[in-house]
């Protein structure tokens, strides 16, 4: 061999030394500078969560919630040699990543680990290990899934990627939830959910509101049986709804309405209570009420006198305040406050509304007030009061957790005789009134309607009403509580947009529904040629 020959050989030699020693000294370098750090951040990535999430079912058992084992893909930069290549390869799989983001944090050599994306399916975890990818590796982790889909999204709320509850019941019971054991059982009846959220569906068709709610309740226990907002939102899906997108808001307890004429059984209620009036006692009815510059009148003109069971049949709003006058307003306000209609309502969920208060009670506050309007509440605050009517005076509060322990003490908001002479009031607002498409045969329903005015910023809409039906069923012996409100409900081809045109027909078609759902046993012996209940028919479908 030539000495040129030997001389290459000693170079090759030597340069193969160079590039073993640099090598084992990026080795020693992270073993012993680096190494903690990887370690950590591997461990943290690799770690298993030991308790899943328990999880959450209806009153009878059903599956609302649970927690299923997935995969999250994470990057160590450290060993990523072409992080554009990896990141053109992940980008192909998973077009909703930002291409020059995953770019720039897959180049910090620094890092050991960066997420890539979580909640893999296992379609998705086997496509990654298919790209000859360095620097990437999957964590097992437990990831939130609802099996109803959108069923009671609001309700449930979400967890975010790290499992903490952060909406609806996954929020309030999130320590609970996290400890693991028996699911949550909640009070709602996912066949009652189910009718309730469809048939608000439909009326959104029928209807192209901006929006509804709808609660069902036990008068007896303040246990709720449904509690539905359109649009609704699917806690599976949270990154196609924007934080302000209409879907997440629950309309049950997170909007507060002017509701209008549903309030003037409360208003007879305590009157009647009070003793201010008596049942028989008849109002002129004839001539708007004057108050300053207010002026106060009804739809459509009475001839002269009205007893309370007309006043409410026809809904007179000027019937109301000649009863709301003679209550008084220091005994109306008590009500009121006694009645929960002066703060946000007792749930267990987060986001519950503060009502909207009259600025000043004064006069007019108090008349428009006795018939729903110049203050707004959610419509849980109100069925709350309401269903009381159903119970014997006696009012419950609202619940959504079973709870064998749970001593909640009911508030006599009115005595059992009131409450069943206004019941029967409403009864033939149904028979007779404003209310009669809410009649379905044999399950003997008592509601009333209310239409108001939409409030806006800086006064109310002209051509926008929230219309609303709350009702008891059955009348001889009241189980349930049921209240429909409608967001800007829009008059159609042979159909309007108040309540007795959208929210009664609609809550009618839930109670035909969810009554035998209930085993509440129809009875048609009270029905005459004169009274004959009607099912309600969806228009326009």
């Amino acid at each position: 061999m030539s000495e040129a020959s030997r001389d290459r050989t000693r170079l090759a030699g030597l340069v193969l030394c160079g590039v073993f020693v640099v090598m084992a000294g990026r080795g020693g370098y992270l073993a012993l500078s680096g190494g903690p750090r990887a370690d950590a951040g591997v461990q943290a990535a690799e770690k298993v969560p030991e308790i899943p999430r328990a999880g959450i079912v209806d009153r009878n058992g059903e599956l609302l919630a649970t927690s299923v084992e997935t995969y999250s893909l994470w990057a160590n930069p450290s060993l990523i040699w072409e992080a554009e290549e990896v990141s053109v390869g992940l980008k192909s799989l998973f077009p909703d990543l930002s291409l020059e983001d995953l770019k720039a944090r897959l180049s910090d050599r620094e890092k050991q680990f960066v997420w890539v994306k979580r909640g893999l399916t296992p379609r998705q975890r086997e496509a990654v290990m298919q790209l000859p990818l360095e620097g990437l590796s999957f964590r097992e982790e437990m990831r939130r899934s609802y099996p109803r889909g959108a069923l009671a999204g609001q309700v449930l709320g979400q967890v975010d990627l790290d499992g903490r509850g952060i909406a609806g019941i996954e929020r309030t019971f999130d320590s609970r939830l996290k400890a693991g054991g028996e699911p949550a059982r909640l009070t709602l009846d996912i066949e009652a959910q189910t009718a309730l959220e469809a048939e608000l569906a439909a009326a959104a068709d029928d209807y192209d509101m901006e929006g509804a709610a709808a609660i069902l309740m036990e008068t007896r226990s303040g246990e709720v049986l449904g509690m539905a907002s359109w649009p609704v939102y699917d806690p599976n899906r949270p990154a196609e709804f924007a934080p302000d997108h209409p879907a997440r808001l629950n309309r049950a307890i997170g909007a507060v309405y002017e509701l209008g004429s549903v309030f003037k059984p409360l208003t007879i209620a305590a009157a009647i209570d009070a003793g201010a009036v008596r049942p028989g006692d008849d109002f002129n009815v004839s001539q708007p009420i004057v108050l300053g510059d207010f002026e106060i009148g009804d739809t459509h003109r009475f001839a002269g006198s009205a007893n309370i069971t007309e006043i409410i049949v026809e809904s007179s709003n000027i019937g109301t305040v000649h009863v709301a006058r003679a209550l008084g307003m220091p005994r109306q306000q008590a009500f009121l406050t006694m009645a929960g209609l002066m703060a946000p309502a007792k749930i267990e969920l987060p986001g519950s509304e503060a009502p909207l208060l009259p600025e000043t009670f004064d006069s007019v506050a108090a008349a428009t007030v006795s018939y729903g309007h110049g203050l707004s509440v959610s419509p849980l605050a109100f069925l709350t009061a309401f269903a009381a009517l159903g119970n014997g005076g006696e009012m419950l509060p609202a619940t959504l957790v079973i709870e064998p322990d749970r001593k909640a003490g009911p508030t006599r908001l009115m005595s059992a005789i009131t409450a069943e002479i206004v019941t029967r009031m409403m009864r033939e607002s149904v028979i007779r009134g404003t209310a009669k498409s809410a009649d379905v045969a044999g399950y003997r329903v008592a509601g009333k309607t209310g239409t108001g005015e939409k409030a806006i910023k800086g006064g109310y809409a002209k051509n926008a009403n929230i219309s609303s039906f709350a009702a008891v069923f059955p009348e001889d012996g009241p189980q349930y509580a049921l209240i429909v409100t409608l967001d800007d409900p829009k008059a159609k081809a042979g159909r309007g947009a108040t309540a007795a045109a959208s929210a009664a027909p609609v809550a009618g078609r839930i109670i035909e529904r969810v009554a035998p759902l209930l085993g509440v046993t129809p009875r048609f012996e009270d029905v005459g040629p004169e009274q004959t209940a009607r099912t309600p028919e969806r228009s326009a479908l």
